[in-house]
């Protein structure tokens, strides 16, 4: 009896908490019919959202908007992410006490927009910090702490990241084995190439 309580226990709680559900709004109020938001993600800053449609955001992210996050088409954003677009720390620790009611210029204090291009894959446990830009099509490994610019297609790892690979490498592979997707693929990364002879494909 008791294995069955816990069975219906876990379907209620899944139904009710951690269903995925498509259809979205973006940030104008147009639909985005394709877009899935786990909602056990919290957003923070929801109007400094740009969302695109596609796009899947998973359980237990932290999402900070207030300073502007755009969201590419396709992006997925799997679990235990952080995306901040701001950092208070230094701030705090300068004006001790005084940092709830200082008025004017907080010194120390971090607020820039981020960026994730389309069809990038931000893998589990990662950190990106205020300021990033991540190329279209890339991958950000799991527990991977970025900040900066990361070039389109590249594979990202560490802490701090550091580029380990290209995943052109793979997807051509794939491409050659499967020419019919083709069509779909050069629709938002345009005719694959190959990457530089130097770049691992690690992804």
């Amino acid at each position: 009896m008791r294995a069955l309580l816990n069975r219906w226990r876990r379907r209620l709680w899944q139904l009710l908490f951690y269903r995925m559900v498509f259809g979205e709004r973006n940030h104008l109020g147009q639909r985005l019919p394709n877009t899935r938001i786990a909602a056990s993600t919290c957003i923070e800053g929801v109007d400094g959202l740009q969302l695109a449609d596609h796009v899947f955001i998973g359980q237990f992210n932290f999402i900070d908007a207030t300073a502007g996050l755009q969201i590419g088409e396709g992006v997925q954003i799997t679990n235990f992410v952080s995306i901040v677009t701001h950092s208070s720390h230094r701030s705090i620790r300068l004006l001790g006490r005084n940092y709830v009611h200082h008025t004017g210029e907080k010194p120390g204090y971090i607020s820039a927009p981020i960026q994730i291009g389309a069809y990038s894959f931000i893998g589990p446990h990662s950190l990106i910090e205020a300021g990033t830009r991540v190329g279209k099509g890339a991958v950000v490994c799991a527990y991977t702490q970025l900040r900066g610019d990361v070039p389109d297609f590249a594979v990202m790892a560490g802490s701090p990241a550091r580029q380990v690979g290209d995943v052109r490498a793979k997807d051509m592979n794939l491409l050659a084995r499967h020419p019919e997707l083709r069509m779909h693929y050069e629709a938002w990364a345009g005719a694959p190439v190959a990457p530089p002879a130097s770049t691992s494909n690690a992804d």
